[in-house]
């Protein structure tokens, strides 16, 4: 494994952190900033949304620069975010450090994807993609107890000065591990306008439609997945750390697993995920009653869940003709699909379908993901506008 991916991982990694940290961390941050519980969630929300506009916007800003210098500037933007909030004396400026960490997310998976491919083979692209997103499914199984954990020892503060200190770490790495000819921008097309033209490809628009709607079902389905184990099978609130823990380990086994596939047969690859994910949900609806078969069944939704990552990715960037702005907007659709697939399963739950309902919302948002996917892969869409 070349040692640019590890340094890739490491940036994920913290950054990651910073986004599923908080969870764990918002009762203390709400009492020491003297906010309500709405607006300590609201650091959750407001760090979402930046993301995906960061994420195109920051990556439109970089266009025609060397990627490796623009990603070390994205973790160095990273680590500025969080040592404002380390430091943050109150609740705006919380919010400050929450947005400026929050920047870098999309432009870094998006750009650092495109550079992580150009360290192998291409017919090992999707892998290499999946390495790099090994730190954000790690982060993912680890950050809310290592936020709990680190929290409650020696306060949230210092919670956000050890990733300020892994941010640090990473930039050094992908400084000293990263070759310079792999994060060298791709020519002509690398300028804006190049981008913008790549980016007419109906194929992008199908993959991005696709992305958005996958991510949608499975995020809708878990944003009330602690409802659904403590109200329907009967797991105790303090179950379902560890069961989100099960779940964040299928996310990092599907990512690594759906590279290593989506490397010999992309879109077949993404079309078992999808086909997987939304049977799953479904079978979930209807078996969460059982406390063995829940316990399966969300380790499975991580599965397939994350099996379409690196695919999609490579996917999008491939039709886009290997364009930065087309893997950071992937990350913006991802971020758009969880604020649909949470305000849809919301929708069923506020209208008496019960906790169960945003399972079944998941599935048929997934199905609309798998229809789409079949009709990019058909062959029968024409390459651009």
């Amino acid at each position: 494994m070349p040692a640019g991916l590890v340094a890739l991982a490491l940036g994920g990694f913290g950054i990651g952190l910073t986004e599923f940290v908080i969870a764990g961390l918002l009762p203390q941050v709400g009492r020491s900033l003297a906010v309500s519980e709405a607006a300590a969630g609201r650091l959750i929300s407001g760090y979402a949304l930046t993301v995906a506009v960061g994420a195109i916007a920051l990556t439109a800003a970089t266009a025609g620069l060397p990627r490796k210098p623009v990603l070390i500037g994205l973790v160095v933007l990273f680590v500025l975010g969080n040592l404002i909030s380390a430091l943050a004396p109150n609740y705006p400026v919380m919010m400050l450090g929450r947005v400026i960490a929050a920047l870098c997310h999309g432009s870094f998976f998006g750009i650092g994807s495109l550079v992580a491919r150009r360290l192998v083979p291409p017919e090992r692209a999707s892998r290499a993609v999946a390495v790099m997103f090994a730190g954000l499914t790690v982060a993912n199984v680890l950050g809310v107890p290592f936020g709990a954990l680190v929290g409650e020892r020696w306060g949230w503060r210092a919670t956000f000065w050890a990733i300020t200190g892994i941010g640090v770490a990473a930039a050094v790495a992908i400084a000293v591990l990263v070759p310079g000819w792999a994060g060298r921008a791709a020519g002509s097309g690398s300028a804006l306008g190049g981008q913008l033209r790549a980016m007419r490809s109906r194929q992008v628009w199908l993959t991005l439609t696709a992305t958005a709607l996958g991510y949608g079902g499975m995020f809708g389905a878990f944003s009330y997945l602690a409802y659904t184990f403590t109200e329907v099978t009967g797991f105790s609130a303090t179950d379902v750390a560890w069961l989100l823990v099960v779940y964040g380990s299928g996310l990092v086994l599907g990512n690594l697993a759906g590279g290593r596939a989506a490397d010999h047969n992309r879109d077949l690859t993404l079309i078992i995920s999808l086909a997987a994910l939304g049977a799953t949900l479904a079978l979930f609806g209807l078996l969460a009653g059982s406390p063995a078969a829940s316990v399966v069944l969300v380790f499975l939704v991580g599965v397939f869940g994350f099996a379409q990552v690196p695919g999609m990715i490579t996917r999008v960037t491939d039709h886009a003709q290997g364009v930065p702005l087309a893997a950071s907007a992937n990350v913006s659709a991802s971020n758009v699909g969880n604020a649909l697939g949470a305000w849809l399963g919301g929708i069923a739950i506020s209208g008496g379908l019960g906790y169960t309902a945003p399972l079944y919302v998941g599935a048929g948002i997934v199905a609309a993901a798998l229809v789409t996917m079949v009709w990019a892969a058909s062959g029968r869409v024409e390459g651009a506008t």
